[in-house]
């Protein structure tokens, strides 16, 4: 029962409510131990986790001002900066990938950008239980061509999104649930 109260509670915390500490390097091989238990269709294994922090966060900031420089070329001063200061709102983000292979036909790419999003999902829940707070954010510069060869990834494959994480540095606002009812019909056949 513990287990299903912990599922339950999980909250996304604001990135600018994010600080120090992160998680240590021995932490972070538990919550990535946790993240490669994700369902995979055909042991493909297409889930890559970039962990960006310090100054590569400034240098993925200045990939996004650039990105958006070039999708909106009359884009204003203002909207260039608020993508360069992205990455910055937390002290570590970890950018949750997909590397698909898209010539497997028993294992179509959206089985395997699932995967990558349950491995997402298991960092989360593992960030939770270590009592980090954090959020998984994507925005156009998770489906940009330049963002994503700035961070060695091929077109083809997926950002499935940036997790900003770190501990809190105030209360998490209790969000309150949608009912679960709502979302479920029973198939009969006819």
């Amino acid at each position: 029962m513990k287990i299903l109260n912990f599922l339950q509670s999980r909250q996304s915390m604001s990135a600018k409510h994010l600080g120090p500490p992160v998680p240590s390097e021995e932490q972070l091989a538990e919550i990535f131990q946790a993240a490669v238990t994700a369902p995979d269709h055909g042991n493909l294994r297409p889930w890559r986790f970039i962990i960006i922090e310090g100054e590569a966060r400034k240098k993925l900031g200045d990939a996004f001002a650039e990105a958006t420089q070039r999708r909106e070329p009359d884009a204003a001063e203002e909207a260039i900066e608020a993508a360069r200061s992205k990455p910055l709102r937390s002290p570590m983000i970890i950018a949750v990938c997909a590397i698909v292979q898209e010539d497997i036909p028993n294992v179509p790419v959206v089985e395997q950008v699932v995967s990558a999003g349950i491995a997402a999902h298991n960092i989360m829940m593992a960030l939770n239980a270590m009592k980090f707070g954090s959020i998984m954010l994507t925005g156009v510069n998770a489906y940009d061509p330049m963002v994503k060869q700035e961070l060695g990834l091929e077109n083809k494959d997926s950002i499935v999104g940036f997790i900003y994480t770190g501990t809190p540095t105030s209360r998490i606002p209790f969000k309150s649930r949608p009912q679960y009812q709502n979302f479920i019909t029973r198939y009969t056949p006819g």
